[in-house]
Order: C-alpha cells, then structure tokens, then sequence
C-alpha cells in the first residue's frame, strides 16, 4: 500500500477533469494546459496510487473501479482546497494598510508599476507607498518594509529571497545611429559616445572584463541616476547599457552588439525578520516574488532561494 503522506494531491485535480471531460484534450482544455501535461499527470497519480485509474473505450476514458471508488473523495478535497484560496482571499481583501516598498529610480519607473497594479487588483485594500532611491533604504531603521534591490543586503536580521535576474544590454536610438555606423566589434564602442554612470565603476568594470578598454572618462555623458541615463540614451545621445526590459519598454532604441558579454543583475526581495509575518507585508512580499520575474521576462529564478542573516 502507498504512503498517503507521500501522495502529490495537485494531482487529483486533474484526474477530476479528466472523468469530467472523458479525454485528456477536453481535460486540458479545461484546465488551459496541454495534453502531453495531463497525461503525464495522470501516469504520475496511477504511478503513485499503484493502480490504473482509467479503460480507454470507444466512448473516451472511462474511469476503472479504483477511479470511482476516488472520485468523489477527490471532489471533497478540490472543494476544500477552494473553500481555503476563499477564506484566505477574504482575508487578504479585509486587511488594510500602508506597505512600503523600496526600490532604485529604474526598478520603480520600469518594472514595479504593472507589479504593483497586479497587487492592487487582488488586494484593493492595501496601499502601497514606493520609495525611489538609488541609496540602499535602511529596513532596520522602517525606512521601507520591503526592498527590492540588485545588491542582497548585509544588514543583520534581514529575511533575503533571489527572485530573479535582469538581464542587461547595449542600446543606441535610431536617430544616434542614423549619423554614426553601429559598432561591430566591441573595441569599435571606444570610438563611440558613451552615455554610463557617474560615480559608480561597475559599468566601467564589467566593460573591462568583456575587453573593452574604457575609464570613466570615456564616457561622454555620466549620471549616477540610471532613469536619466536611458534618457540621454532615448533621445539619442550615445551608446547606453541598461536592463533589456527598460529598452523593451522604450521606443526607438536598438540592440548594439547583442554578444556581447553583459553580467546580469540579481533582484532580491528583502524584508526585515520580525515584521515578516505582518499580514499585509507578507502579501506584499509574496505578490512581489511571484510578480517580479515575469516582469522581467523570466521565470522565476533558478537560483531563487530565502536566506534569513542572523543577528
């Protein structure tokens, strides 16, 4: 006999749409997947039961005395299953109040604004107030209850999850390059006017690391706030690097040397351990891990992963 504890309930599900719609394919499409999907679901549940759960007849599938015998066990627990998403959706709606989520200028004009609609959709009784800076809020000192950040913080006491990474790029806008040939090679960049960071050395760094012979002082235009940067890039001021999914949003820039070798930046979603379990942050912070990858144009994180840094 099978370990019940070891049984993937997730399963059951899709057994139940399968005796509902008597096939695999009207059983994917009520359940908007694939047939090759609820088949293999469907051989995982037979496989971790021990039994087989459907005949194959003329009629479709029909279910086999150890598929009715569960059949209506398994309606009980997809109806319990709802009736738990219903009384904690009841929840999340009644719960009110102010999340702050801290985040850099790009992230908050670029990413956060359909992740935050996202939220406000499924929870329209939370606010949320985004604080914008390019300086690391300080979670110990309540400065933001959330923080989403390309640097995993060093603070003490701070619940950290990789969620994801952003990808980065080199860009131009069509009105640069109608005046100037596009690079070919990336030593061609240095005959370029550049549009980089002011202060910061990490442009300036991993362009040195891809072989590109560069200093802060070539680039010809330099700001530390990244918002204005793709600015200067959008209205046609040079050669910019910025995440693919802020170029994506923009119009009229294109790809410059797309192989060139470009390190993606780690997002990560930290916020302090003893407010973690706070209600609203906690939905706040959830939303956001889910949200915040296919912002991006991802999946979630291969790396994605919770590290809690002790006091």
């Amino acid at each position: 006999m099978m370990d019940v504890a070891k049984l993937d309930w997730t399963l059951l599900r899709t057994f139940i749409a399968v005796v509902d719609a008597g096939s695999i394919l009207g059983a994917a499409k009520r359940l908007g997947s694939y047939q090759p999907t609820v088949s293999r679901q469907v051989a995982e549940l037979e496989s971790q039961l021990g039994v087989p759960l459907f005949e194959r007849t003329g009629r479709g599938l029909v279910p086999t005395v150890a598929g009715l015998a569960i059949v209506e066990p398994a309606r009980q627990m997809a109806a319990s299953a709802e009736a738990v998403t219903t009384a904690l959706r009841g929840i999340g709606q009644s719960l009110k109040g102010t999340v702050r989520v801290g985040c850099s200028q790009v992230v908050a004009s670029y990413v956060l604004p359909r992740c935050l609609a996202s939220i406000r959709l499924k929870h329209p009784t939370i606010q949320i107030d985004v604080v914008a800076s390019n300086g690391l809020s300080n979670l110990l000192r309540r400065e933001c209850d959330v923080a989403v950040r390309m640097i995993q913080p060093i603070q003490s006491a701070i619940v950290t999850r990789r969620v994801a990474e952003l990808q980065m790029g080199v860009y131009a806008a069509s009105s640069y390059l109608a005046n100037r040939p596009a690079p070919r090679r990336a030593s061609d960049l240095t005959a370029h006017d550049l549009i980089g960071l002011d202060t910061d050395d990490t442009l300036v760094r991993a362009l040195v690391a891809a072989g590109v012979s560069v200093t802060r002082e070539s680039f010809v235009l330099r700001s530390d706030d990244q918002v204005a940067c793709t600015r200067m890039v959008e209205a046609g001021g040079g050669i910019g690097f910025m995440p693919r999914v802020v170029a994506g949003s923009l119009k009229g820039l294109q790809p410059v040397l797309p192989r060139l070798p470009m390190p993606a930046l780690p997002v990560w979603l930290s916020v302090h351990r003893e407010i973690r379990g706070n209600p609203l942050i906690r939905i706040v912070f959830d939303e956001l891990a889910e949200a915040l990858p296919t912002q991006m144009g991802l999946g979630r994180s291969r790396t994605s992963r919770t590290v809690t840094r002790a006091a």
